[in-house]
């Protein structure tokens, strides 16, 4: 389903699907440009879901908002073990939210943030939480220029060298 740049009553119609969805275990719906209003309804249909384990959410405008939608989505769901938000620009404020989601989530395995413009502010919220959070084993932050040490040796990392 990525690259169809769904219009708003698609984007309602797919968030009413996915909080409703008992089968559907993985969703890749990159680059539809769906932008703030549209992640935050998926991440409130986020929180209903109980099947979803792969989202991937790249390239879609999500903005601040939209990414911390998705951080307090991240505090509700049990079940979702890959999040691809690479190249939104989220920003501070939705890498900080993010940030925080990672103390109390403990199912996300695969997290990517790559070219998600979170700056050195969100890195120390990220640096921090993962010193608490030993479930993440993937975290990319390739262009973001920074770089961080995690707290376990069971994490990979990509970041900028």
């Amino acid at each position: 389903m990525s690259r169809n740049n769904f219009g708003l009553e698609v984007e309602k119609a797919l968030a009413k699907a996915l909080s409703k969805n008992t089968t559907l275990t993985s969703l890749n719906i990159s680059d539809n440009n769906l932008g703030s209003s549209g992640g935050k309804a998926l991440a409130d249909a986020l929180c209903k879901n109980t099947t979803l384990t792969s989202l991937n959410l790249s390239g879609n405008g999500l903005g601040s908002e939209g990414g911390k939608a998705f951080a307090d989505a991240l505090c509700k769901n049990a079940t979702l073990t890959s999040l691809d938000l690479s190249r939104n620009v989220l920003g501070l404020e939705g890498g900080k939210a993010l940030a925080g989601a990672l103390y109390t989530n403990t199912s996300l395995r695969y997290l990517s943030l790559y070219d998600t413009n979170i700056g050195t502010e969100g890195k120390k919220a990220l640096t921090d939480a993962l010193c608490n959070n030993t479930s993440l084993t993937f975290l990319n932050l390739l262009s973001n220029n920074i770089k961080i040490k995690p707290n376990h040796q069971n994490i990979e990392l990509l970041q900028y060298a």
